[in-house]
């Protein structure tokens, strides 16, 4: 399995650069081959979602909010700020098309956990301070540290992201809200965009992530339960291979 990462910054893409050379008269330099489009990794599974190998990053200005605009993306800080708990399900969607479904839970600040359905028998949890892919056939677990990632900023206590995010995209459709968003923080990069519905009231519908050879992940959650008890056990990073609820 790949090397824990997470969200990332959106790699540029270009022609390959030669190295530069001394010509003769006689020599025929063949034009350059421009590079061929990537192509989505053959092993699209779970931890390709969580995959944030991060690469050169691009800074992004971020966008000169209006009043509307600044509005809509406080109605989606404050979202993120009255939930205390969420549950329900998810669909992941990968760059090949593939799908993967589960179940998921959340509990703020700073803690989720979302278990993948068979056949992946991977978890991908974080326990407040470390978040960790664990991948149960394979008895391998990577981990990173949770401020390290974009996700804190819909996570942390007090969610802002006027204050803590740069901005770089607001839609607004008849029912949909979508916020595209980076960490200000240059320690934890990357690039999601958030989608609420607002009808019958506002709430989460996906997010979508862009990995560094630039494709996206798109991940879908219904049955939603807000305030449900969890069990404290769900979030805690356990050693492999101990029985649920094990420290």
């Amino acid at each position: 399995m790949h090397k824990l990462r997470w969200i990332v910054a959106i790699a540029s893409l270009g022609v390959i650069v030669m190295p530069a050379i001394a010509l003769s008269e006689d020599l025929v330099v063949p034009a350059p081959i421009p590079a061929q489009p990537p192509q989505p990794p053959e092993d699209s599974g779970a931890s390709s979602a969580w995959n944030v190998e991060v690469a050169p990053a691009k800074v992004h200005e971020g966008v000169d909010l209006d009043e509307r605009q600044l509005e809509l993306v406080e109605q989606v800080s404050k979202y993120f700020r009255k939930l205390d708990t969420l549950k329900g399900r998810f669909v992941q969607t990968g760059a090949d098309n593939k799908r993967m479904r589960g179940k998921f839970y959340v509990k703020r600040p700073g803690r989720f956990r979302f278990d993948y359905a068979r056949p992946s028998r991977q978890i991908v949890i974080s326990d407040g301070r470390y978040l960790a892919i664990q991948d149960l056939d394979l008895n391998n677990e990577d981990r990173v540290a949770l401020n390290q990632t974009p996700f804190r900023l819909v996570l942390r206590s007090d969610v802002d992201l006027v204050r803590d995010a740069r901005i770089i995209e607001v839609q607004e459709s008849e029912d949909i809200i979508m916020v595209g968003i980076e960490d200000k923080d240059p320690n934890a990069p990357g690039q999601i965009r958030l989608f609420l519905t607002t009808r019958p009231h506002l709430e989460l519908k996906k997010w979508i992530t862009k990995d560094a050879q630039g494709f996206d992940t798109r991940v879908e959650v219904s049955d939603l339960v807000t305030s449900a008890e969890l069990h404290r056990d769900l979030f805690r990073i356990r050693t492999l291979g101990k029985p649920f609820g094990t420290p």
